[in-house]
């Protein structure tokens, strides 16, 4: 059973062999290992980038991190300023109702835009 399964099998594989040319598989094979160097070396050079954008995303990222902080003190600053400007606006107003014309009374005034609402 298993000697007539063996002969088979190796028939059909002889047959296989006569429907394609070895001048075209020899063929393909070229190409694919044309395209495998491609591969290869695209590979390569997409593991070298990788690899330095790797670096400056490091470099990057310490530079914004400290960039982030500085923005942040330098809000709160100008926030505490511009609580203490209103404070001494309506302390100004208080005693001297006319120091300031009627438009600039406003809330208007203060025309920044707050970016910590979502827009």
């Amino acid at each position: 059973m298993e000697e007539s399964i063996r002969a088979a099998s190796q028939e059909v594989s002889e047959e296989f062999k006569t429907l394609v040319k070895a001048e075209d598989l020899n063929s393909l094979r070229h190409l694919q290992h044309l395209i495998l160097g491609r591969l290869q070396d695209s590979n390569a050079v997409l593991a070298h980038y990788n690899e330095f954008a790797e670096n400056c995303f490091a470099d990057v990222s310490l530079e914004f991190a400290r960039n982030t902080r500085l923005l942040k003190s330098m809000k709160a600053d100008l926030d505490y300023i511009f609580l203490k400007l209103r404070s001494i606006k309506s302390k100004i107003l208080a005693t001297y109702p006319d120091a300031f014309p009627d438009d600039s009374t406003s809330d208007a005034f203060d025309r920044r835009p707050d970016l910590e609402l979502p827009q």
